[in-house]
This record gives structure tokens, sequence and C-alpha cells, in this order.
């Protein structure tokens, strides 16, 4: 999958790795850091939606803040594919 432009305002900060459609759930790996209450936008081939992160969780824990490496879990309002980038809105 080619990987959709930029834009200026947005920095890329993780990647959907699975969707558990049946809770909600994105998981994805970030690779920059990401703090609950910061608005995230969700952009892939058919997806393209603008989230403010309410709860992560790491391996069931509830996290406030995530960083460069980490698995997370957001619960989020449609429907995302593995692939698709997430970055970080201003």
């Amino acid at each position: 999958m080619t990987q959709q432009p930029e834009t200026p305002e947005e920095k890329p900060i993780g990647e959907v790795t699975h969707y558990f459609g049946k809770i909600g759930v994105m998981a994805v790996d970030l690779s920059d850091n990401l703090s609950v209450g910061e608005t995230i936008h969700i952009k892939g081939h058919t997806t393209d939606f603008i989230v403010t992160v309410g709860s992560m969780q790491i391996e069931h824990q509830t996290v406030a803040k995530a960083g460069p490496g980490d698995s997370i879990g957001i619960r989020v309002g449609e429907k995302v594919r593995p692939g698709d980038t997430v970055y970080r809105a201003q």
C-alpha cells in the first residue's frame, strides 16, 4: 500500500496493526509519543477521520501516555484497517 502524502500540519506517529470490530478498538504500533487528550487523524486507502484520544491501554492497562515502540489500544468510532497511518493532528 502506498503511503498518502502528509499535510504540513500533521506528523505520522504510528500505524494500525489490528482492528477489534466488536469493541471498536484499534491497535497501533507507535513511532512517536502520544498522550490522552491529543487529537489524531487516521488515514488509509478507505479510512480518513479525526478522533480525540479519550483513553488508551497497553496490555489491558490504562495509561496516560505512550511512546515509540509501544503497542497501544485506542477506542475509535469508525472502522480502521491494518496499515492505516495514524497522524498527530495539529
